[in-house]
């Protein structure tokens, strides 16, 4: 994808709302202006110059909503969604920056009233799990709204929320004829911003909640529910297979063995000699020193594994975070998945590099489709070409949803 912003952690997040043109969100032209805006300047100008885009937008969307432009309306909070959305991440960890929170509460608030304005009107909805409930919002079938039609799942990453689920797939998705679902997770959106609620393991365990409010739902057919996970949501979907008999199908993009395999290469890098079967957080005092002295020299490090690895994952330290992030695995339980799953590849994302792994350990229905730079799509989670990677899995998932 070209680069827009001038920092690198400024790029990657700024990019996002690219790939959610064709589906609603900003256009290029709003998205490189916040660039130009943000120019050389640090964090906080980058999270002001996205909140004042969200800001424009949102008053814009309420004048022409006064002025009875109902489908402007919808658009400009749609929109605005997205710019909130996209400035607080270079803002990630703990104490929980106010800042953050305040965007996240437009972000959401614009979301809503936006949907709210739709051809059905889509309100949130809160899904009953463990004496909480989780957002979430049902996403109908374009032209099925009252329909019985297949539902998708949408899980969310380590970093994203129910309005990049929205962008990234859930349109699509309706485009397709398919019902959509999409929630915050613990350690996802709401949930970790305003709850604290950390990352979990076991997302059997939360997916066995959804599906059991998803066929509560008279519109969504029992036997027709497909799960689909991006990024870190590609280890999540595939674990909740593991557990939750009902899926009709799963989707990983990428497909992800789990988290801790990068860390033990990188300790092993630096003289660990851990043997496989040794725990990280067995580590050597002076090897964790040295370790998290080169992820604090490396902003792009420092961001992954101090500001979102350890909040989002509920760690106190280096440690802790190699000690929790090592439950994160489909050792053992992979070959209880039985639905077709598909698995994604892209050429230049790290985070694929177990899908062969993954995909050979896997005992049911398969297959594996690779996405190339070339196509603009070999980047995390085909972000550059986001509407190739729905075209082709929509298309997968046609043939399996008969």
């Amino acid at each position: 994808m070209a680069r827009l912003f001038r920092d690198d952690l400024h790029d990657d997040f700024g990019t996002w709302p690219v790939a959610y043109i064709r589906y609603g969100g900003p256009d290029f032209g709003e998205i490189a202006a916040v660039a130009e805006r943000v120019g050389d300047g640090d964090d906080s100008d980058f999270h002001a110059a996205w909140v004042a885009t969200g800001d424009r937008l949102a008053a814009e969307a309420q004048d022409v909503l006064a002025e009875g432009h109902r489908g402007s309306a919808r658009e400009l909070f749609l929109q605005a969604s997205v710019a909130y959305a996209a400035s607080y991440h270079p803002l990630f960890g703990t104490p929980v920056d106010p800042r953050l929170v305040s965007a996240f509460r437009k972000q959401i608030g614009a979301f809503d009233k936006g949907l709210a304005l739709g051809d059905p009107p889509v309100r949130p909805l809160r899904i009953p799990f463990e004496g909480r409930t989780l957002p979430a919002y049902f996403i109908p079938a374009a032209g099925h709204a009252g329909a019985v039609r297949p539902l998708v799942i949408q899980v969310d990453g380590y970093d994203a929320t129910v309005t990049d689920l929205y962008f990234a797939s859930a349109v699509a998705a309706s485009r397709r004829g398919y019902h959509c679902l999409i929630f915050d997770g613990p350690g996802q959106g709401e949930m970790l911003y305003e709850h604290g609620l950390p990352l979990r393991p076991d997302w059997e365990t939360v997916v066995r909640a959804v599906v059991d409010f998803a066929v509560s739902l008279p519109m969504v057919d029992p036997a027709r529910i497909a799960l689909s996970g991006a990024s870190l949501g590609g280890y999540l979907a595939l674990r909740a297979a593991t557990g939750e008999p009902r899926l009709a199908a799963c989707i990983a993009d990428p497909g992800l063995w789990g988290l801790a395999s990068s860390a033990r290469v990188f300790a092993n890098r630096l003289g660990a000699g851990l043997a496989p079967d040794a725990g990280l957080s067995m580590l050597d005092a002076g090897v964790l020193d040295t370790m998290f002295a080169i992820i604090q020299a490396d902003r792009g490090l420092r961001w992954k594994i101090v500001q979102r690895g350890f909040w989002a994952n509920g760690a106190t330290d280096l440690r802790d975070y190699l000690r929790l992030i090592e439950g994160f695995t489909l050792q053992g339980r992979i070959e209880r998945i039985e639905c077709p799953v598909l698995l994604t590849q892209a050429e230049n994302d790290g985070l694929a590099a177990e899908t062969s792994i993954v995909f050979d350990a896997l005992r049911c229905p398969k297959q594996i489709i690779r996405f190339t730079a070339a196509e603009g799509a070999g980047d995390h989670c085909e972000m550059g070409n986001r509407s190739l990677l729905n075209r082709r899995v929509f298309d997968w998932l046609d043939t399996v949803m008969v």
